[in-house]
C-alpha cells in the first residue's frame, strides 16, 4: 500500500465556502484552484452549454476588473491561469509567485461577487461567438469530433443529466442573454458551492485569513444538495448508430454504461479496459495492430462521472479493406475471453503500475495536486482521499476485474457507433488524426 501523507488543513467560512490548504515549501509558488459544483449536468433544457459559456464569461470582466485584465494581471507578475468545464464541475486555477497570492484571491473574489451584475449584451455576445467557434474547431470540423454527442445519446435516456455534451448546442448557446445568464450565475456560483484549494509555499493560518478577508463577506445561499441518482443498469438491446462522414478511416466505437467513479466496480472496469485497449501491449493493440495489421489504431478509456453511472469506451480504426464487422467479431471475442478468464497476473500488475504512475505524476505538481484536493472535497466531501485513493486500485484482484467485465463489459451490454468513410467527400490522410479516444471530450479546456 502507498501512503502519501500530504499535510492538509481545512476550514469552512461562515458563508459555506470550503478551504483546503496543503503547505509545500519547496518552491516560492502557490497554486490556487477553485471548483464550483456546477457542470453541464446542471443545465436545463434549452440551456445546454451554459456552464461552459460561463467559464468564458468569468474572464470577461467584473466590477473592478476590465475584460481580459484577469489574465493580464496574473501574467504580469509571472503567474498563469486557466479554467475547464466538465459534466460535474467547473474549475478555475492560477499558479503565482507567493507574493502574488493576494492578487489572485482578490481577482477570484471580485468576479464571484460581482460578475452577474457586470454582464453586458456585448460581453455575452462576444463569448457566444467564441464558444461556437470552439465547437466548430473541436467537434464539428474534425474527424470523429462529434462522437461524444452520439455516444451520450446511445448511453443515456433523453433528459438524463448526462445525455448532452459539455459544449452544448449552438442554438442553446445563442439563447443566452445577460438577464438569463445572470440568473444562472447567481444560482450556481455561490460560496457554499465552492471549494478553494491552496497548495504551495503558504502557512495554513495565513492562507485561511487571506481567504476570509477576500471571500468572507460574499453572501451565499445554501449549498446545493444533490439528489440521489439511481444507478442505471448496463445497456440493453444494443443501441446502434452509423454515420457516413469525412474521416480518414472507418471507425468502430463501443460504449458501456458502468458504475459511478471511484467505486470498486468502476475501478475493476477501468483495469479491464486498460488490459483490453490501453497502451501498446494491450490485447487489442497486440492482436489487431501489431500481429494481424487489421487496425490502424486502438484506444480505450473511461469517462469518470459521479451521478450514478460512468462510461467505458473502446475505439478501433480499421485498416483499408478491413470491415468493421470483422473488427467487431474480434473485439467481442476479447471481451468474452476477459469475462471468462480475467486478466493474467502480468496484465493486472501492468495496469496497476500505469495507474500508480499516473497518480504519482499528478501529485508531483502543485497545480494538479490542488485540483485533486478540490475535486475530492467537492465530489466526496473528503480531500484527504487524495492520500489514500490509489490503494483501492492497488488492492484490486483479477477476480474482481473478471467479474466486473462479465457484469458490465460483455458485447451484449455495449452501444455501438460506426463511422464509415464518405467516398464522395474530401477527407484526411490517415496520419491527420489520432485514434478517437472519446473520453477526452468529457472536459472542455481553454
Amino acid at each position: 500500500m502507498l501512503t502519501f501523507g500530504y499535510e492538509l488543513q481545512t476550514h469552512t467560512l461562515s458563508n459555506g465556502m470550503r478551504v483546503v490548504v496543503n503547505p509545500d515549501h519547496n518552491v516560492p509558488m502557490v497554486a490556487l484552484n477553485i471548483w464550483y459544483d456546477v457542470g453541464s449536468r446542471d443545465e436545463k433544457p434549452g440551456q445546454t452549454g451554459w456552464a461552459h459559456l460561463f467559464e468564458h464569461l468569468m474572464f470577461q470582466g467584473s466590477k473592478q476588473v476590465a475584460s481580459g485584465e484577469h489574465l493580464n494581471l496574473l501574467q504580469s507578475v509571472g503567474g498563469n491561469a486557466n479554467a475547464t468545464t466538465s459534466f460535474d464541475r467547473t474549475n478555475y486555477f492560477e499558479t503565482v509567485p507567493v507574493g502574488a497570492l493576494d492578487l489572485a484571491l482578490w481577482l477570484e473574489a471580485d468576479r464571484l461577487a460581482t460578475l452577474a451584475d457586470s454582464l453586458t449584451a456585448e460581453s455575452v455576445a462576444t463569448q457566444q461567438e467564441v464558444v461556437k467557434e470552439e465547437r466548430r474547431q473541436r467537434y464539428d470540423n474534425v474527424p470523429y469530433g462529434d462522437a461524444i454527442e452520439h455516444l451520450l445519446e446511445l448511453t443515456f435516456p433523453p433528459g438524463h443529466e448526462y445525455s448532452h455534451s459539455v459544449i452544448g448546442s449552438m442554438a442553446d448557446v445563442d439563447a443566452a442573454n445577460p438577464k438569463a445568464a445572470g440568473k444562472f450565475f447567481k444560482k450556481n456560483y455561490i460560496p457554499a458551492n465552492a471549494v478553494i484549494s491552496l497548495v504551495g509555499d503558504v502557512d495554513p493560518d495565513y492562507a485561511f485569513s487571506r481567504v476570509e478577508y477576500y471571500f468572507g463577506g460574499i453572501e451565499s445561499g445554501p449549498r446545493r444538495k444533490r439528489k440521489h441518482h439511481r444507478k442505471l443498469p448496463p445497456l440493453q438491446d444494443h443501441p446502434y448508430k452509423e454515420l457516413r462522414a469525412s474521416v480518414p478511416a472507418d471507425c468502430l466505437q463501443y460504449v458501456f454504461r458502468i458504475p459511478k467513479r471511484d467505486t470498486v466496480e468502476f475501478d475493476a472496469c477501468t483495469i479491464g479496459i486498460s488490459v483490453l485497449a490501453d497502451g501498446p501491449v494491450s490485447r487489442l493493440e497486440t492482436l489487431l495492430v501489431r500481429e494481424k495489421i487489421e487496425a490502424a489504431g486502438v484506444s480505450g478509456g473511461v469517462m469518470d462521472l459521479i451521478g450514478g453511472n460512468s462510461l467505458a469506451l473502446i475505439s478501433l480504426l480499421a485498416m483499408p479493406q478491413v470491415s468493421l464487422d470483422s473488427l467487431a467479431v474480434q473485439l467481442n471475442e476479447q471481451l468474452e475471453r476477459l469475462a471468462d478468464q480475467g486478466p493474467t497476473e502480468n496484465e493486472l500488475r501492468r495496469a496497476k503500475v500505469r495507474s500508480q504512475a499516473d497518480w504519482l505524476a499528478a501529485l508531483a505538481t502543485l497545480e494538479t495536486r490542488a485540483d485533486d484536493f478540490s475535486e475530492y472535497a467537492t465530489l466526496f466531501d473528503d480531500p484527504d482521499l487524495v492520500n489514500t485513493r490509489i490503494n483501492q486500485i492497488i488492492a484490486m484482484t483479477a477476480e474482481q476485474v473478471r467479474a466486473a467485465t462479465a457484469k458490465y463489459l460483455l458485447p451484449q451490454f455495449s452501444g455501438q457507433l460506426r463511422y464509415l468513410m464518405d467516398e464522395s467527400a474530401p477527407t484526411f490522410p490517415m496520419g491527420a488524426t489520432e485514434v478517437p479516444l472519446t473520453a477526452m471530450a468529457a472536459e472542455v479546456p481553454e
